[in-house]
């Protein structure tokens, strides 16, 4: 059932309004919407099969036991027609490259999408430019002109104008870019990650000098001490939550399609390594409803799991693309990123508090048979419609195993989907019992947890506190232990933040850095709590926190 929190953000963001900004839909309304226009993409099928289809949707959308991202929601079935949440934008080492990608980011932003970008091919700031033989400026300085442009773009938009820069840790600019964002006012639609390798991590590890390559010409231009970098990352994810680490070599070792090129960047928050010009369609399951009677119902569950593949597959032919290549190279890999919601509350109602080794292995079962169906699904799919064109080549391909979809499962973070679910984020803990959210549009919700609510007065004090443990109480091991449960059983990435205390040290975040690295995680991220002025996620008095 939507809440009265759940009600505003969709009449705010979600529903179709006319002229005045006026409603015309209802919830209900929209879901038949959104259901139709994915199903009717199915051209194969007769009317009386595409309708069947689309009740199916229909019902797991309404049930809230899956739901897909936002601008399937907002624009299936409306004159915009852009249904993937992510994609990602090559940033080549030319003014026409450069432009040309802030354009086609403009396209996308106004369509309800978020982008990411390598600024790792950029010369660095000084360089020669020899055209005029003047000085290049450097990435994050273009970096600056992607922000303005977002900026200007999301004034009439319904979703924050999302960014993800990424730059690698060879480049020589690279410590301007980590810390950039310790001034709060610069590159604020943005969020920024150091792409490190594991060159850079056997450095660190052995206290070695590092060298930082000028990618124009390969050449090295100074070297550094490893770990003295490391610690400036630290540092300054330590006051101000970026950069994020994007562990590259791991990623590029799990990478679907080599043949075609090397990934270098992912979406805005992480979860999702696409290459240039690829998008992706991402859906998420409340797993919290997924639990029966103190169990997890898995016939349900791989019920789910089959609909939604469908789902997501057909949003790639449903889908109206902001440029050609986009177009193209989503249908030419079919990736689709299906993950979970609601994990902190399914261990709530199974009884299991998030920082156990119980935990850990419901993570790891539940990401198992997801992942495990994802694949039969995509299969059954490559059957009745083929394998996706890029197949040939592909690490299915080595496997002999065809499938239709070249990555199948994403973890995001579902921040807003998780308010119209009326579930706890992706696979995070609870933030707290009671909190404040910032929205798109300045709308500052303040939520109580529903499933709390529900158990309060029927569960003793002690247990409710055993169980709700608030994200800041769980120790960054458990955290990462956690995500690796997950990571292990999924395609793409996982969007998951290792939240500090107050308290917390630079040294705390480099250590979290190294065990994250030696776990073959994708990526890593890290809040330490007060470190901004403004956070998304905030406690509504100290005494909560």
């Amino acid at each position: 059932m939507i809440d009265d929190i759940a009600l505003k953000v969709l009449q705010r963001r979600y529903l179709a309004r006319d002229e005045a900004g006026v409603p015309v839909e209802t919830v209900e309304d929209m879901f038949r919407r959104v259901a139709g226009h994915v199903a009717g993409s199915d051209r194969s099928r007769d009317e009386v099969s595409r309708g069947r289809i689309s009740d199916i949707y229909f019902r797991m959308m309404n049930d809230l036991e899956f739901l897909p991202n936002s601008p399937t929601l907002m624009n299936a079935g409306r004159e915009l027609g852009q249904l993937a949440a992510c994609f990602v934008l090559p940033v080549e080492d030319s003014l026409d490259s450069i432009f040309a990608s802030v354009s086609d980011t403009a396209k996308i932003h106004q369509s309800g999408g978020g982008t990411g970008f390598s600024f790792s091919r950029l010369r660095p700031k000084g360089d020669i430019v020899r055209s005029t033989m003047g000085a290049a400026s450097g990435p994050v300085s273009f970096i600056r002109v992607f922000n303005m442009a977002t900026e200007v773009i999301k004034q009439g938009g319904t979703r924050r104008g999302a960014n993800m820069g990424i730059l690698r840790v060879d480049h020589p600019d690279i410590e301007e870019f980590a810390a950039i964002k310790t001034d709060p006012g610069e590159l604020t639609n943005f969020n920024l990650s150091v792409a490190v390798t594991d060159a850079f991590f056997g450095s660190c590890r052995e206290d070695t000098l590092f060298p930082l390559v000028n990618p124009r010409n390969n050449e090295t231009v100074r070297t550094v001490r490893a770990l003295s970098l490391l610690d400036l990352i630290a540092q300054c994810a330590w006051a101000s939550g970026e950069p994020g680490l994007i562990f590259i070599d791991t990623i590029n070792r799990a990478n679907p399609t080599p043949h075609l090129g090397p990934i270098e960047a992912t979406n805005p928050c992480g979860e999702q390594p696409l290459l240039p010009y690829e998008p992706c369609c991402l859906g998420s399951i409340d797993c919290a409803k997924m639990v029966r009677l103190g169990r997890i119902d898995y016939d349900r569950l791989k019920v789910i799991v089959h609909d939604a593949v469908r789902f997501l597959d057909d949003t790639i032919d449903a889908g109206r693309y902001p440029i050609e290549a986009i177009r193209d190279m989503a249908r030419a890999n079919r990736k689709i990123g299906l993950g979970v919601m609601g994990f902190a509350h399914m261990l709530i109602k199974l009884g299991i508090p998030y920082d156990s080794g119980e935990a850990v292995t419901a993570a790891r079962d539940l990401m198992y048979f997801i992942n495990s169906e994802s694949k039969a699904a995509s299969r059954e799919l490559a059957e009745e419609r083929g394998v996706f064109p890029n197949y040939r080549g592909s690490i299915w391909d080595r496997k002999g195993l065809p499938l239709r979809n070249a990555t199948t499962t994403t973890i995001a973070p579902t921040g807003t989907l998780s308010i119209l679910a009326g579930t706890s984020s992706g696979i995070e803990p609870v933030y707290d019992i009671a909190y404040s959210r910032m929205l798109f549009g300045g709308l500052r919700v303040e939520v109580t947890d529903p499933l709390y609510k529900e158990m309060n007065g029927i569960v003793g004090p002690d247990r409710l506190k055993t169980l709700f443990r608030k994200a800041g109480d769980v120790a960054p091991e458990w955290h990462l232990a956690v995500q690796k449960a997950f990571q292990d059983h999924v395609d793409n990435a996982v969007s998951k933040t290792i939240n500090l205390g107050a308290a917390a040290a630079p040294d705390d975040i480099r250590s979290i850095y190294f065990k994250a690295w030696e776990m073959g995680l994708k990526g890593i991220t890290v809040f330490r709590d007060t470190s901004r002025d403004s956070q998304v996620l905030s406690c509504r008095t100290q005494q909560t926190c």
